[in-house]
């Protein structure tokens, strides 16, 4: 292959406008250090891949799909939350083409991203120190524990001792984090990954099953006032799924089991309330 050609295959790529890949460039770089300042660069390399693995996945099945899509949009927030990132995303602009597309764009992004967070809490935990939960007064937040992060844990290092508690290894910490990004992006509400998955297999039956999971939501507002940001974000942000061009044809059984096991994933890893202050 000549150079030539090589150059035609990447122009035909048409990632994004070269006037805009700046924009991307310079966000993942900014959240690079971003969370690189939380706890490092075991951190910082962990949580990167987990997220970058989480938007490659939504990016490559827009590709297979020929939904025109930008590349992730990382988000730096350093010294505001405890992850430095409030995540990334990628912009579709165009329209999903049926309902095997929407379900295969909405879960490549969680399964991806799972597969990386899984081996990190697991190694993460290995390197982790136990101390008496005593000696835990100093520590100002304490993380909520979900299915799925209790039995990765236990299969990494056993029982906690009783009266003892973890300091996790920046790796676990990161492993946690994307646990929860993926908890998060799974609700199936509006046009969350989880809203596209329960689309795909529900039609437009899932409104009711987003309404339900709004009241959810909501409720958890009293036992964690963090969700009351992302209530509110996904009330201005719409709470309906805009339908695929072929909104008739149903998913085949491979994929509505799949569907199933990811929807049990979700409740799994997801965390009614992650974090709580250390009093």
């Amino acid at each position: 292959m000549s150079l030539k050609d090589i150059k035609y295959k990447i122009f035909r790529l048409r990632l994004l406008p070269k006037n805009r890949l700046w924009i991307h460039l310079v966000l993942f770089l900014l959240t690079i250090l971003s969370t690189y300042t939380v706890q490092g660069l075991w951190y910082c390399v962990a949580i990167m891949s987990i997220l970058l693995a989480h938007e490659m996945g939504h990016y490559l099945m827009c590709r297979q799909y020929g939904v025109p899509a930008t590349l992730p949009f990382f988000i730096p927030m350093p010294k505001i939350n405890p992850f430095g990132t409030m995540g990334a995303i990628i912009q579709m602009k165009g329209a999903i083409p049926n309902r095997k597309a929407l379900f295969d764009i909405g879960a490549a992004g969680p399964i991806a991203g799972l597969i990386l967070s899984i081996p990190a809490i697991y190694i993460g935990m290995q390197h982790s120190e136990m101390i008496e939960a005593s000696q835990m007064d100093g520590y100002g937040l304490v993380l909520g524990e979900s299915l799925m992060f209790k039995a990765i844990a236990y299969l990494a290092v056993g029982r906690v001792p009783e009266n003892y508690d973890t300091i996790l290894h920046p790796l676990a910490y990161a492993g946690w984090a994307g646990l929860f990004v993926t908890s998060l992006n799974l609700l199936p509400i509006g046009q969350l990954d989880g809203g596209h998955i329960m689309y795909s297999l529900l039609g437009k039956k899932s409104n009711k099953t987003n309404l339900a999971f709004l009241v959810i939501l909501a409720s958890m507002i009293v036992y964690f006032p963090g969700w009351a940001v992302l209530f509110g974000l996904l009330l201005i942000f719409g709470r309906r799924h805009p339908a695929p061009v072929n909104d008739v044809t149903p998913l085949d059984v491979k994929r509505r089991i799949l569907g199933i096991l990811v929807f049990i994933i979700f409740l799994m890893s997801f965390t009614p309330v992650p974090l709580k202050l250390n009093n």
